[in-house]
């Protein structure tokens, strides 16, 4: 049988700016199961950030339920909160996010930091193999301003998978990376939701769709569709088709 990972129900916030009332969300309602690569779509505007942030616990609803792995979200504290994002979510953001000046391991291992159940030996272990999963086995020690945009993206994209979360929220994560790049990262993400990963990948880009499972589309801060993709394109044979650019 399948396993929900998430579920939204009538998911409202609100925000009062000044004598203003914003609805950002105005009753968001969709589960994902697990394993599945979903893009959620939405020009500025559409309640695409607020939904993020709901989804990575780093905010909480006005008003609805959200379950994450089964745990009920809205009523826990920020504490409560922030433990279960370090143990069920792992963050690919479009700026990377790393520590300057820090290796490559070091960064992979710091949602391991926050756990007290692995010793620094495991930490390390754990980031090698994350790396070596994103093909960054060669440079482990490799600070980021020695690393382009696309290795710095694997980092990121290592560091949200060490800690084995129950779900991969990636914001944007092609934004800043040129086309052969972006093509490099989403081979990568196909790769992971082949190994069973549930993936969600907020965007504006609409090409970013023709790789998922399943795409949500936001605006005015309510689902507007919500459909499978029955003809995945793979983003290896895309990439394998781009022109060799040439210095």
């Amino acid at each position: 049988m399948e396993k929900e990972v998430i579920r939204l129900e009538n998911i409202k916030r609100d925000f009062k700016v000044g004598s203003e009332v914003v609805r950002a969300l105005r009753g968001v309602t969709f589960s994902i199961m697990e394993g599945e690569f979903v893009t959620i779509m939405g020009s500025s505007g559409s309640g695409k950030s607020t939904l993020l942030n709901t989804l990575g616990c780093l905010d909480t609803p006005t008003s609805g339920e959200y379950y994450l792995d089964g745990v009920a979200v809205r009523t826990m504290n920020k504490d409560q909160r922030a433990t279960l994002r370090n143990r069920k979510i792992g963050f690919v953001f479009q700026n990377y996010n790393l520590l300057p000046r820090t290796t490559a391991i070091e960064n992979v291992e710091l949602p391991l930091m926050y756990n007290p159940e692995y010793s620094r030996k495991e930490r390390r272990e754990m980031s090698v193999e994350a790396l070596k999963a994103v093909g960054l086995g060669d440079r482990l020690e490799h600070k980021s301003n020695q690393m382009s945009g696309g290795q710095m993206q694997r980092v990121a994209i290592a560091r949200a998978l060490v800690n084995n979360p129950a779900v991969i929220l990636a914001d944007e994560a092609t934004g800043n990376l040129d086309t052969r790049t972006s093509f490099e990262v989403l081979v990568l993400f196909q790769k992971l939701h082949s190994e069973g990963r549930t993936i969600i990948f907020v965007t504006h880009n609409p090409e970013i769709a023709l790789y998922s499972t399943r795409t949500i589309t936001l605006k005015d801060g309510k689902v507007t569709s919500d459909k499978r993709n029955d003809n995945i394109l793979d983003a290896a044979e895309a990439l394998s088709a781009l022109p060799i650019e040439k210095d």
